[in-house]
């Protein structure tokens, strides 16, 4: 019974969320995709010599980067510390993407370790227990519902806080890098980091509502597990 109104509530909030955060990955593609400031980007360096650059500018440049031609989304590896850059071209919202990469590369290097463990203790912990209960090996369901529900309430928090981190910091420090580049006039600056603030505006509430249900996921999950099992 205890799984049951576990698992209503989860999906009652998974909608409440999804109505309260009110964006979608087409409103979000909407607002990423301006042919007008897609040709002002076109006159910055490319992916690999921009993240140089940013490196720079964060006086952190013993990153490695490289540029993955199948990849559709970049990303940091703290463990090899090194920058995967999507072979993203003929958008504006790489000037930001590329920071966002480069300022998770100077956040708190224990953090972000602590972070990549623990992210994948997590989710070994969940495959373990939902195995162990399928094969009717596991009893005290609610003390490893307990410790699952907590492991993934710390996960959220420290991944949501390096993602919010870089995500609000990007947008500054792009718009530091194309006034220190003078390629574009201060208004179409203006005009691209106005857009910025509008993909932001969308694009954190998501990232964070992605998260958020990622955890609830599992805890319903396993909840599931024990109600069939």
């Amino acid at each position: 019974m205890e799984f049951g109104v576990i698992i209503i509530f989860l999906i009652f909030m998974m909608v409440l969320l999804r109505i309260l955060v009110g964006s979608s990955k087409k409103q979000i593609e909407a607002i990423a995709k301006d042919e007008a400031l897609d040709e002002l980007a076109e006159k910055y360096p490319v992916n690999i010599d921009m993240c140089k650059e940013y490196l720079k500018m964060l006086k952190n440049e013993t990153v490695t980067i490289e540029e993955d031609k199948n990849a559709t989304n970049s990303l940091y590896i703290a463990i090899s510390n090194k920058i995967m850059i999507a072979d993203v071209k003929n958008s504006y919202t790489r000037i930001q993407t590329i920071a966002h990469e480069c300022l998770h590369s100077i956040q708190d290097r224990k953090l972000l370790l602590f972070n990549f463990i623990y992210s994948n203790i997590y989710i070994l912990y969940f495959i373990i227990i939902s195995i162990l209960k399928l094969c009717h090996l596991l009893s005290h369901e609610m003390v490893f519902l307990s410790i699952l529900i907590i492991g993934g309430c710390v996960y959220y928090f420290i991944r949501s806080y390096l993602e919010n981190d870089a995500m609000i910091k990007a947008r500054f420090l792009a718009k530091a890098y194309m006034e220190n580049k003078k390629i574009s006039s201060q208004d179409e600056i203006d005009n691209i980091v106005h857009h910025f603030d509008r993909l932001n505006d969308v694009g954190i509430k998501s990232v964070n509502y992605a998260l958020l249900c990622n955890v609830f996921m599992g805890i319903l999950i396993f909840c599931a597990i024990c109600i069939i099992r």
